[in-house]
């Protein structure tokens, strides 16, 4: 995949690769925030991580309900976990 068609940055790769990880974000947020499809995308992550990463990548995404907006619960209707961003305590 040639990242300079898309004139990507390095932060905005970062972004990509951080979305395509999370459960929650389907890949049409995705689509719409940097205009990469959903084969776009899988290309990205195999060019950008260890082959290792990639395959866990793609083992957990594969058939994952909440990456496809068509195909995802009506009740998921956030991007992420309600419990992802909160501060956890150290005990």
């Amino acid at each position: 995949m040639n990242l300079d068609k898309h004139n990507l940055m390095t932060p905005e790769v970062s972004r990509i690769i951080e979305m395509a990880w999370e459960d929650r974000t389907p890949f049409e947020a995705i689509h719409r925030e940097y205009g990469f499809s959903e084969s776009q995308t899988i290309n990205l992550m195999r060019a950008n991580l260890h082959l290792r990463a990639f395959k866990n990548w793609r083992a957990r995404v594969a058939g994952r309900k909440t990456k496809h907006q068509k195909i995802r619960n009506p009740s998921v209707s956030r991007g992420y976990c309600t419990s992802q961003y909160k501060v956890r305590s150290g005990k």
